[in-house]
């Protein structure tokens, strides 16, 4: 039985880490390399992220340099990015792409803001399946006569808490992600 809250607790901690660092790709107001390091790369064929293929550096606050690795991979990563949804365009030096970030409107605010409670959602969404999934496996346990009624529910108990935790969880990474957002 413990196995089932462990792999549960671990499933849920999971999706909130998943949600983290779709955050950390998402623009504020400064330059983070983490802004493109996941972004998919079409290079010989096969989808590589842009970290695999260049050294990404942050000279100053609204500046992104990438130094790719293999020069023939320069045009493919410049097409990443455009087809990206970070609203800059490339400018490419001598095998250095450069990527200046303009200070973000209030409108483009907004809409990232959208976009973090839409992720923050699907986060919830994930969570409430991890859940399911473990009060299936609870059922299925009870069902096969392993563990009794009462004990069964007692790990509902222990499951809902655990999902109560990281909703609350979700809402203070999206709150902290909101402000971030909003700072001018």
């Amino acid at each position: 039985m413990a196995d089932i809250i462990k792999d549960t607790e671990a499933k849920m901690k999971k999706a909130i880490e998943v949600l983290k660092q779709k955050y950390a790709a998402v623009r504020t107001g400064r330059a983070s390399a983490a802004l493109v390091e996941h972004l998919k790369v079409e290079y010989y064929g096969s989808q590589v992220s842009l970290q695999q293929l260049a050294g990404i550096t942050v000279p100053e606050a609204h500046t992104i340099t990438i130094q790719a690795y293999d020069k023939g991979a320069v045009k493919d990563i410049e097409k990443a990015i455009q087809k990206s949804e970070l609203g800059v365009t490339p400018k490419t030096e001598g095998g250095v792409i450069r990527l200046n970030l303009p200070p973000l409107n209030e409108e483009r605010r907004k809409e990232l803001v959208k976009i973090v409670k839409k992720e923050a959602e699907e986060a919830k969404v994930v969570i409430r399946n991890i859940r399911r999934e473990g009060m299936d496996d609870l059922k299925a346990s009870k069902d096969k006569k392993e563990i009794s009624e009462d004990v069964a529910k007692i790990k509902e108990e222990e499951i809902q808490k655990l999902i109560d935790r990281e909703t609350v969880e979700i809402e203070k990474v999206l709150a902290a992600k909101e402000k971030e957002i909003m700072e001018v």
